[in-house]
């Protein structure tokens, strides 16, 4: 948070709440930070209804409200064109764009700034892995990112987090995730990218610190 000045004074940050470990995670986190940070700013957060029958907007409402943070549920017809009309084999990108549409708008509507996104360490790897070997670019996503047209910033508390990390303060605190997010689970090109990365760690164990080294001092938006 202090390295990419994540926060300043009276911000209003709008927190992606989807249910998983790692929204769950980082509204806790932003929560408890709340509390002593020096620099005062407000929370709330925002869920996308995407039409799965399996979504529960009770279990997202009682961990609002147990946090005393305001909870805005938005519909979203993501299933219905992603998986009916367009009939997409990799959806992912697409139902993120619609999502993330969603999402800019209510933050801008209920006057945030900006808006906190749960990636984690391994979502950089693999993010930057996907691009590399589907699209030849070199690219991942920055810890702060400003958007000129919606004039939101986008922050990634979570960059420098294992997910192992996450999933051990996830069963330390005895907390509850929404059992499945997303039909995609476990399926994606993401899914081959984290098994690519396991699989060649076992032979190379630097092979995270050295991509995740390279990413910092090498790409344009991670500069501090």
């Amino acid at each position: 948070m202090e390295e990419y000045k994540m926060i300043n004074e009276g911000d209003k940050i709008a927190v992606c709440l989807s249910g998983g470990k790692d929204s769950i995670t980082m509204l806790q986190a932003l929560k408890a930070l709340q509390r002593f940070y020096p620099k005062k700013f407000e929370l709330i957060a925002i869920s996308i209804h995407p039409g799965f029958e399996f979504f529960d907007t009770d279990f997202l409402q009682k961990i609002c409200d147990d946090l005393q943070i305001p909870l805005f549920i938005e519909k979203s017809n993501a299933k219905e064109i992603v998986f009916n009309i367009r009939k997409e084999k990799n959806p992912c990108s697409l139902c993120a764009n619609l999502r993330r549409g969603v999402i800019n708008s209510v933050a801008i509507r209920e006057g945030c700034n900006k808006i906190a996104l749960g990636h984690n360490q391994d979502d950089v790897l693999e993010t930057f892995l996907l691009n590399l070997l589907y699209t030849g670019n070199i690219t991942t996503f920055a810890p702060v990112s400003y958007m000129d047209r919606s004039k939101i910033t986008l922050i990634r508390p979570l960059v420098y987090t294992p997910e192992k990390e996450i999933r051990r303060f996830i069963r330390k605190n005895n907390l509850e995730v929404m059992p499945k997010v997303c039909p995609m689970d476990g399926t994606s090109k993401r899914e081959d990218m984290k098994q690519l990365i396991f699989t060649l760690t076992k032979s190379i164990p630097m092979l995270r610190a050295n991509l995740f080294g390279a990413i910092q001092r090498n790409l344009e938006g991670w500069k501090k």
